[in-house]
Parts: C-alpha cells; sequence; structure tokens
C-alpha cells in the first residue's frame, strides 16, 4: 500500500474507513521528496536507533527504517495502530510503541533501546502544532542522551527559533532554546505537501544539543523569570522591567544594567542570550 502519496493516503483511509483526527493535529505528509529531505537531514546510519515521535500512516517511518539500525515508533492514536501493524509487518527493525510521547518516561521507556549510556538517540517527527513546544522541551531535557532532532514544525514556530535580537520573532522560545541546541533550517514545506492541507505552511528543522552551553546561568529559574518578564512586556525598557517585576529597585537595577554595558533604555528584545545570562548572573 503506498502510504506516501496524496492518492495512497487517501485510499488507504477510505478501505479503513478512517478521517484524519483533527484534535490530534493529523495532517499527513504526502510529499516523498519532503520525505527524503527529512530522513537525509537526520544524517542516520546503519548503526543508529532513532525515535520517530507521530507514526501517522508510517510513511516517515519506512524511509527512516531503511537508513537506521532501528527505528522506535510513537503513536498516540489507537485505531492507526492495527493499520501501521500491518504496513511494518515484514519490517523487523521497527517497534511500534502506542502511546503518548509526552505521558512517557523516556529514560524507561525510551533509551533502553541504546546498548550503551554513551549511544545517543537521533529523533525525526511530523509534529502536530498543538505539541510543538513541549515537545522540543522535553528533547532538550534529555540532550544529553540526542545526537540531533529533526521535526517538521509550523513555519512561525521555525521562524521564532532562527530569529535573532531585534526582530519581531526574537521571543522567549528563541533564547530558551538556542541556549541550549544549535537550530538550522532545513527546507521550507508548502501546506499543499499534506493531507488534510493546514491552515499554515510548516518548515523542518534541525535541533542539534550544545554539549557545551555557551553561557552559564547561576540560577536558572532567575534566567526564565527574567527573559519571561522582558518579553511579556515587550515595549518595556529593561530598567522598568526589572523594576515593576519587583526583580530589583530601581537604584539596583540601574547599577546592574550600567555597570554590564547595557543601555537601561534597551528593550529585552534587543538582548542577547548572554546579556540575558549576565543580567541573571547579578540578580543572583
Amino acid at each position: 500500500m503506498d502510504n506516501a502519496t496524496l492518492s495512497g493516503v487517501r485510499s488507504l483511509l477510505a478501505e479503513k474507513e478512517l478521517r484524519p483526527h483533527k484534535g490530534l493535529g493529523q495532517n499527513f505528509l504526502v510529499d516523498k521528496n519532503i520525505l527524503e529531505k527529512i530522513a537525509a537531514a537526520g544524517q542516520i546510519t546503519k548503526t543508529d536507533v532513532v525515535l520517530e515521535i507521530g507514526t501517522g500512516l508510517g510513511a516517515l517511518t519506512l524511509f527512516l527504517a531503511d537508513a537506521a539500525v532501528q527505528v522506535i515508533t510513537v503513536e498516540i492514536d489507537k485505531k492507526l495502530i492495527p493499520i501501521l501493524q500491518e504496513i511494518f509487518d515484514s519490517r523487523l527493525n521497527i517497534t511500534l510503541i502506542p502511546g503518548d510521547i509526552l505521558a512517557f518516561d523516556w529514560e524507561q521507556t525510551l533509551f533502553g533501546f541504546l546498548k550503551s549510556p554513551l549511544d545517543k538517540l537521533i529523533i525525526c517527527a511530523n509534529l502536530p502544532y498543538y505539541i510543538t513546544s513541549p515537545i522540543i522541551f522535553r528533547i532538550l531535557e534529555h540532550k544529553d542522551r540526542v545526537k540531533h532532532a529533526v521535526l517538521m514544525v509550523q513555519r512561525e514556530v521555525a521562524d521564532r527559533l532562527l530569529a535573532i535580537p531585534g526582530t519581531k520573532d526574537y521571543g522567549l522560545l528563541t533564547v530558551m532554546v538556542n541556549r541550549m541546541a544549535e537550530v538550522e533550517m532545513i527546507t521550507r514545506v508548502s501546506r499543499n505537501c499534506f493531507y488534510p492541507s493546514p491552515e499554515v505552511d510548516s518548515a523542518v528543522i534541525r535541533l542539534t544539543p550544545r554539549s557545551q552551553l555557551p553561557v552559564v546561568v547561576e540560577k536558572e529559574e532567575v534566567f526564565v523569570e527574567l527573559i519571561r518578564a522582558a518579553f511579556q512586556a515587550r515595549r518595556k525598557t529593561m530598567l522598568n522591567v526589572l523594576v515593576n517585576r519587583h526583580l530589583a529597585d530601581r537604584d539596583r537595577a540601574l547599577e546592574i544594567l550600567l555597570s554590564l554595558g547595557i543601555d537601561p533604555k534597551r528593550r529585552g528584545e534587543t538582548l542577547s542570550i548572554e546579556e540575558f545570562a549576565r543580567i541573571a548572573n547579578r540578580l543572583s
């Protein structure tokens, strides 16, 4: 059965009397060229174990299985499991796990497939838009066990992840993710490459966890509170952000910013990750 073309997906769903589950954000990728690009961006070798988040109808899974020693693929939609078992029946290097990836204990459920504690997973996923941020932060939570992650995300999210200081897309997500990982654009993807077509275009990105963080933060909670405050009040100066959010009184806030060579009139959206870290460390 052809699960990687529009006609094939429509026929398969009709045969099984199924419809895409809107509540689960199901938009099946029906462009083989994009599937090949995702698999290629994974830089997979025959020694790699790949985790796929969201099996869908298994189109990407088969591309990944051709390249990897093993693919662990997780699917939340119980109605798709019998179809996928049929599709994967002869593929001995595919392990299908039903369930919600966000509910798993990754250490017990996923990393057990690795031969050694030093081995790392490669992650590939066509992410439902509504769980994109939680999945990215879960990946970064386990960054020491992940080689890299190739993710299909909403175009707007990709723009935010790749944004630079001073632009409208630069924000909390940009700072939090880029501190932990390098972000690369792989390719942009038209909404017409999916069935059913979503209302927005997408992009494929690659996240590579940093082996060494570019900035040292003394207290993580202070750093997070600072950047959250700065981007919740994007139009306010950093001096006012620090004072209004009770992070420091006016004299102390002024002293910190000036001592770091940061103009108190600058807005948070213009600060680099390093500048946020230096302010947070002084607040700590």
